[in-house]
């Protein structure tokens, strides 16, 4: 059975998420679809507005197959392991290839632009660290070297947040040897940081979140499938709230405040005395925002400061993120969720894993998941006491979801 991998966060599942996974499909000419989604913490530091469980719901009736968690330890990472995390399971199911959207849209161009860049590797090297020594932050400092050392920019934007994640995820397919293919559309309409809405039919995540976030909630119906309409208004209707990083600073601040020098250095991220400025900031900080207003700096971003607040709010260490890092290998596959395609892969391509297949938390697998029960304890914090009890029960006892594609509906585990 050939199968596409789609590394998605749902953040919500749009219009222009379901071309995406559409256009994978074909362009991989595959039967079954592989979706690796983040958990409860993304990418770029924050909460999703929802939680896994309702994001996987959206991704099956979107016409995903599997649903697979990528784990905390790589969700809520630079793009580095971010990519890694997800190659690693899609190398771990045999995935025949891997698409992924870019604002380039031509594979050859990555593959030309990576062919530069391993013959330059140690010059690029040596000037993202003359930058970084000037104050530049990293992201910043290894766009500009690269762009510098190989001069393809007119031909190829490395400066672009998908590009960028494309090239991580065709280093990370060389890195494990796998012979996934790699394929990528050209995405369409909305750019990723767009916080505006017009009349067209996709608008970006960012533009989506900042409509949910107003009284003008009807507006986003247009550029979301009607399934991911349902399963955000239901959310609404039964905890009042889509989940945002200003939910959780009292409990940031609490953390903080509470923490001595030493515990707040021994969280993963906390480098350079970040933790420190960080700290002084939020005493006098009312708000998440004034709060990374106040901490961003030219050499840290507002995303980096985000990963290593998370951090801090789920109280991960170093010495834990080393363990489950685990030289980009990851170390189980958490199936959220499944088609009755996805059930018929699984069988066929389980007696060949090397790593073990999770689908609820237990006595023998609760040391493996340990960073992704903590992060949604902490997640579900800010909800009602009966509502934070149904979703920590999520992971005990409701994965995988169960969709059946031809009726469209969802049957009971």
């Amino acid at each position: 059975m050939k199968s596409v991998g789609i590394v998605v966060e749902y953040n919500p599942l749009h219009n222009g998420h379901l071309y995406h996974l559409n256009e994978s499909k074909k362009a991989a000419n595959a039967d079954c679809v592989i979706a690796v989604m983040s958990g409860q913490f993304l990418q770029r530091g924050e909460p999703a507005i929802v939680p896994k469980n309702i994001r996987t719901k959206m991704a099956l009736q979107a016409g995903a197959d599997l649903v697979i968690e990528l784990p905390y330890a790589f969700s809520a990472q630079h793009a580095t392991y971010f990519a890694k995390g997800a190659v690693s399971i899609l190398h771990s199911l045999e995935c025949s290839a891997l698409c992924f959207g870019s604002e380039d849209g031509d594979i050859n161009r990555f593959t030309k632009f990576l062919d530069h860049k391993k013959r330059q590797q140690s010059l690029i090297d040596q000037e993202v660290k003359q930058m970084i020594a000037q104050g530049m932050s990293y992201p910043t400092a290894y766009s500009k070297a690269l762009s510098q050392v190989i001069g393809l920019q007119d031909e190829f934007d490395i400066t672009r947040p998908n590009n960028i994640l494309g090239i991580q995820y065709i280093e990370a397919i060389d890195y494990f040897k796998s012979s996934i293919k790699p394929l990528t559309i050209k995405r369409i309409a909305a750019d990723y940081h767009d916080e505006t809405i017009d009349h067209t039919s996709i608008a970006s995540a960012t533009a989506i979140r900042k409509v949910l976030s107003t009284t003008n909630q009807e507006l986003y119906n247009q550029y979301v499938p009607s399934s991911t309409s349902l399963e955000l208004n239901n959310y609404l209707q039964t905890t009042k709230l889509f989940h945002s990083w200003e939910a959780y600073f009292h409990l940031l601040k609490y953390k903080c405040l509470t923490a001595s020098a030493y515990e707040l250095n021994n969280i993963y991220e906390a480098v350079e005395g970040l933790e420190l400025r960080v700290l002084q900031k939020i005493k006098q900080a009312s708000s998440f925002e004034q709060l990374m207003n106040e901490v961003k700096t030219k050499r840290y971003t507002w995303t980096r400061i985000q990963r290593l607040l998370t951090h801090i709010l789920t109280n991960t260490s170093k010495d834990q993120m080393s363990e489950y890092l685990n030289d980009g290998h990851v170390l189980y596959i958490r199936l959220l969720g499944m088609t009755e395609k996805g059930k018929e892969y699984i069988r066929l391509k389980k007696k060949n894993l090397s790593i073990p297949i999770y689908h609820n938390v237990n006595q023998q697998n609760q040391h493996d998941l340990l960073l992704d029960v903590k992060a949604t304890n902490t997640y579900a914090s800010v909800l009602s006491s009966g509502l934070q009890n149904d979703l920590m029960k999520t992971e005990f006892s409701q994965y995988p979801i169960l969709y059946q594609s031809t009726s469209k509906s969802f049957l009971k585990v």
